[in-house]
Formats: C-alpha cells, structure tokens, sequence
C-alpha cells in the first residue's frame, strides 16, 4: 500500500471510530400542528379572533403583513373591556396603567415603547419609533413625549370602573412580590404574528402587562426576542405569559433559530417551554406559551400549562385553537 493511502484509510477509520449515531430522542421530529397556503395570521389568546379579521381586511387585499399586524392589534388595544391589553387594562400598583408594545417587520426592522401612559395605541408608537428614528426602543416620559410630538391619540387611564376594581384590591393586597396566576383572565398580552400573499412576515405585541405590577415593572412584551422575534428568511414568533420566565430564555428568538436548525413550529415551541420549565425550581401559576409560523407556512404552539389558545385565520380557516401542553414536567 502506498504511504499516501495509508494515511487516508487511517484518517477514514479515525473518523469512523468517534463517530456516534444520534439517539432516537435527540433527533428532530416532524411533527407539525398545522400547515397553510397563501396568507396566514396568528394570535394569541380569544381575543386575538377579532384582532386577526381586522388584519385580514389587510391581507385579503394583498397588503403587507406589517400593517395587518398593527391594524389587528389595534383592535384589542381599543377594546375596553380587556384588562390586560389597551387603555382597558389594569393599573399597576401606584394606579397607572402603563403600556408596552413591540412590532418587527420583514427587513429586521423594529420598534419598541415600554411604560407608556396615556397614549390610545402604543402598537403604532413603536412602529413610528421604527420608522422615523435610529432607535429601537423608547420608554417612559421619553416615549410619551415623542408620541405627544406625533399627534398621537391619547386616553384617560384607568378607566372609571378600572380604578374602582384598583382601590377594592389595594384594600386586600399588601405583599408587593405577591406572585401572580397566569390564566385566562390576566394573560396580559396580544402577540400576533402573520405572512402575506408574498410571503414575507411581520408581528406585533402589545400590553398593559402583569395587573398590579410593581411600578416601573417591565415584562417580555415590548423585548425584541423575548415577546416577539421575526427572520423572514426562517419564520417568526411571539409568546405571553410569565414575561419574566421568557425574557430569561430570549424565547421568541429561541423559537426562531430553532426553526433555523430545522424544528417545526410547533416543536421549537415546545423545546423553548422545556427550557424555561428546566430553569425554574418553582413551576406554581408559571404559564408561559410560544406561537410560531414558519416560511412555507406550517405553524404550532406550547405552553407549561392547559389552558393556553391562539386564534388562526387563513382563506379557509377563522378559528380558535387549544394548544397543546407540557405534560411531563
């Protein structure tokens, strides 16, 4: 044998004799929640049905996915009977209500508003923190004076029957590190992430966050990367719940590279929801939920808990959706 092809074969057999076959469980699945043609929109919780018709009205009309987005979000904003999103939503525990929002679109592009008080549509601040700045996020006094300067519509918080709900409870409540429930009725958050007739994605998230947070708290929401991450090349995502417990995992972003490496939707969520479950000693009231589409349209959801639901649009489809859930922890 030739010293040249002795060496090959025994870099060969080096190569062979390290080499380990992935177990089973290591490998990616396949498994996908769904899967859709042409435009799709998703959102987070019930109230996310009204909000996805009024980003259709957009993409029926072969608009852009980023302003489907802020026009669906717009909507729970506006709603005054939702306690965790808008002008509606409840105060923290000084009385204030302030607002959070975060939008990103197809170019990477994104803005953010954080501890807003007083403005009708935060979702809209931040898409103009995008747009007419070199800055990505503003906050506070900041923020409201830049909104105030744009002409932005502002409102009186909290509402009336808000604030009456407020006194009843500062009454009862004094521990300020009280932790609380996630559920259904104080879920704080509308993420909505979607693509177009073109196939590039947009989302957007907006909240009045954690009722009875302390001031100055701020959660996932307004986080690029933890309540909201695009890459139209990859697919995009959002999340609600323990916005603390997410931004430890940067989890929308998580959600996304996942995908990158070839997890579905759905399987990117669920490995984001065992991350965040590996990392806490103390699962008690600790919801934390994950939505995502991918480029060709496929998308999936996870949550810690039972309980969490996004609404789907597409041509065919407007439907609320029971995500499926960590059963194993």
């Amino acid at each position: 044998m030739k010293r040249r092809s002795f060496f090959k074969l025994g870099a060969v057999a080096g190569a062979l004799s390290v080499f380990k076959p992935a177990k089973a469980s290591n490998l990616l699945s396949s498994s996908f929640e769904g899967s859709a043609e042409g435009p799709i929109i998703l959102s987070t919780w019930s109230h996310g049905l009204e909000a996805n018709r009024a980003a259709w009205n957009v993409l029926e009309k072969g608009g852009k996915a980023l302003d489907a987005v802020e026009q669906g979000v717009k909507v729970t904003e506006s709603d005054l009977n939702n306690r965790s999103v808008g002008i509606g939503g409840r105060p923290d525990r000084e009385g204030h209500v302030t607002l959070d929002a975060c939008i990103m679109d197809e170019q990477s592009r994104c803005g953010s508003v954080a501890f807003l008080e007083g403005i009708a549509h935060p979702i809209s601040v931040a898409r103009a923190i995008m747009e007419k700045t070199q800055h990505v996020m503003l906050v506070g006094a900041g923020a409201n004076k830049f909104a105030l300067d744009l002409g932005f519509k502002t409102a009186k918080t909290p509402l009336p029957e808000v604030k009456k709900d407020y006194e009843q409870w500062k009454k009862e409540n004094k521990d300020q590190f009280k932790k609380p429930e996630i559920n259904h009725e104080n879920h704080d958050t509308i993420g909505m992430i979607a693509m177009d007739a073109n196939g590039d994605l947009s989302g957007a998230c907006t909240t009045s966050g954690w009722a009875y947070k302390m001031h100055g708290r701020v959660g996932d929401s307004p986080i690029i990367g933890a309540g909201l991450f695009v890459d139209n090349e990859v697919g995009a995502a959002t999340a609600t719940g323990m916005g603390e417990a997410i931004i430890r995992i940067a989890g929308s972003h998580t959600v996304v590279e996942l995908m990158r490496q070839g997890y579905s939707p759905k399987d990117a969520c669920k490995e984001a929801v065992r991350r965040i479950i590996s990392k806490h000693k103390d699962l008690t009231n600790l919801q934390c939920c994950f939505l995502a589409i991918d480029k060709k349209g496929n998308y999936g959801s996870y949550s810690v808990y039972s309980g969490f639901n996004y609404a789907l649009k597409t041509k065919s489809q407007d439907m609320l959706v029971d995500s499926e859930f960590d059963r194993n922890w």
